[in-house]
């Protein structure tokens, strides 16, 4: 089962919240157990903002991730046994915008940003080539099953 938390901080427009808890349920399908996670969509302003404390990015990007940091014990294992995977968050005016400008249908943008946010979560990377390729055959796996295009077939 998926516990989503689903916050809106913009009065832009955004899917429904079935979308998105279908987008996070087939992300996080691959996943035992119950999973537990935030999306809060923002405007560029938060964005922004957030981006800039975080990631030293003076801009509002699409989506960022924040996993989940649970202590572990002396063993190394969990301190704490609950299935919080963290928060994402995600900036509408940009993912609108980014819909249009590469040319992609507003709701496949979406399905991936979701799925991409969801895929960090659960600790897949692209900072190295190798995670990358494995991470991106994964999304496009998972939006093919959504009946959605290739995200990356425009990109070099």
């Amino acid at each position: 089962m998926i516990e989503l938390d689903l916050q809106r901080a913009t009065e832009a427009h955004a899917p429904g919240d079935e979308q998105f808890r279908r987008w996070c349920e087939m992300a996080l399908r691959q996943r035992s157990g119950d999973s537990e996670l935030t999306i809060r969509l923002v405007d560029e302003e938060e964005g922004r903002e957030l981006n800039r404390t975080w990631r030293h990015k003076d801009y509002a990007t699409n989506v960022l991730s924040f996993p989940a940091d649970l202590p572990d014990g002396p063993d190394g294992e969990p301190l704490l046994d609950i299935p919080l995977l963290g928060d994402l968050v995600i900036c509408v005016p940009v993912v609108e915008r980014e819909a249009r400008e590469q040319n992609k249908q507003p709701e496949a943008h979406w399905a991936h940003m979701v799925i991409h946010g969801c895929l960090h979560l659960l600790g897949y990377d692209h900072i190295d080539d190798d995670e990358a390729q494995e991470m991106e055959d994964l999304e496009r796996h998972l939006l093919a099953e959504l009946g959605h295009p290739d995200p990356y077939d425009d990109q070099p």
